[in-house]
């Protein structure tokens, strides 16, 4: 067995990396447990495939930034792992399946979408909800049996022995295992990111092309927004760490820049929110009213205290007015 070591992909300035997973965790934490009730409350109001689809896109997103302190760790570390051994395969894992879930799940949305215009009659007369929900199962399904890979990566051969004297996690690969996690990332390239591509950009060019026929110009412009926030989302989010798959397999090795292209898709939780938000007026109106109870309730507390605070003043100006 060849027993020589992958050169580890260059992890670039590991306090660049900890910014950025900082900045994705105190502003897509916020937005996406917003955008959590939201979606909760649309669905017990009036169930709604792309509801279902989204809330699952959301699901996703929390799940990636409660475990991004794990990689906020790695990376004050100087991109060592210092936490124990079992959490490395198990961050690794969560990571790459939130990922390509949200590549698969915008696809699935697409789908919906495109549907809802192109058979308004044929789609109202089905149990869409159910289907959606079953959609999500098998996206986690898809993603999560393709990166079970992180798993047999750590704990095959020798590993977990190499991952102890170089105390790093999922970055450095002895050559028999790169035989097999080369060809295997490049199946993901293409079946979870390219083919959720192409099928997005075919349902959302079908859409624009079906909304160009009466309808008001408003609704187009929105339409339109929607489809080029999405599609920049798969380019500029998950494009860089498809194409290192790819640019990976025809070197034989981990590409030097594949770090970069995490950092990428990490920000896709803080876009997510933005493109649910200007993408329905639906559900601007009930972010905005999420946001005025809260400001409310905030409001209240604050109201509740001052009276508190006004009446034990009172009473101590009282007591020191009879002891006097």
């Amino acid at each position: 067995m060849d027993t020589s070591l992958d050169q580890p992909p260059a992890s670039g300035n590991h306090w660049l990396s900890f910014l950025v997973y900082l900045l994705a965790f105190l502003v897509g934490l916020p937005l996406n447990l917003l955008a959590l009730v939201t979606f909760v409350g649309r669905l017990q109001r009036r169930p709604v495939a792309v509801d279902v689809l989204l809330l699952n896109l959301t699901l996703s997103d929390l799940l990636m930034l409660l475990f991004l302190p794990f990689r906020m760790v790695e990376a004050a570390n100087s991109m060592r792992w210092p936490l124990p051994f079992a959490f490395c395969p198990l961050s690794g894992f969560l990571f790459f399946t939130t990922v390509y879930l949200t590549s698969l799940s915008l696809a699935a949305v697409s789908i919906e979408r495109f549907l809802s215009v192109a058979y308004p009659l044929w789609y109202k007369t089905r149990p869409r909800p159910g289907q959606a929900g079953l959609v999500c199962v098998a996206c986690w399904i898809l993603a999560g049996a393709h990166c079970s890979l992180v798993y047999f990566m750590e704990y095959s051969g020798d590993s977990s022995r190499s991952q102890g004297r170089n105390g790093t996690c999922y970055l450095e690969f002895r050559k028999d295992q790169l035989a097999i996690l080369l060809p295997v990332r490049l199946e993901m390239a293409v079946v979870l990111f390219g083919v959720p591509l192409l099928i997005t950009s075919y349902c959302y060019s079908r859409l624009l092309c079906l909304l160009n026929q009466g309808v008001s110009r408003h609704r187009q412009r929105r339409v339109a927004g929607l489809v080029a926030a999405t599609l920049l989302n798969f380019l500029i989010c998950f494009g860089p760490l498809a194409m290192s798959h790819v640019v990976g397999y025809v070197q034989g090795r981990s590409v030097g820049w594949r770090s970069y292209a995490m950092l990428l898709s990490t920000l896709n939780t803080c876009v997510d929110p933005l493109v649910y938000y200007f993408s329905s007026s639906g559900f601007q109106t009930d972010v905005r009213e999420q946001l005025r109870r809260l400001v409310g309730g905030w409001g209240f507390w604050n109201q509740k205290d001052s009276v508190t605070l006004k009446e034990k003043t009172d009473e101590e100006v009282r007591t020191q007015e009879l002891s006097n």
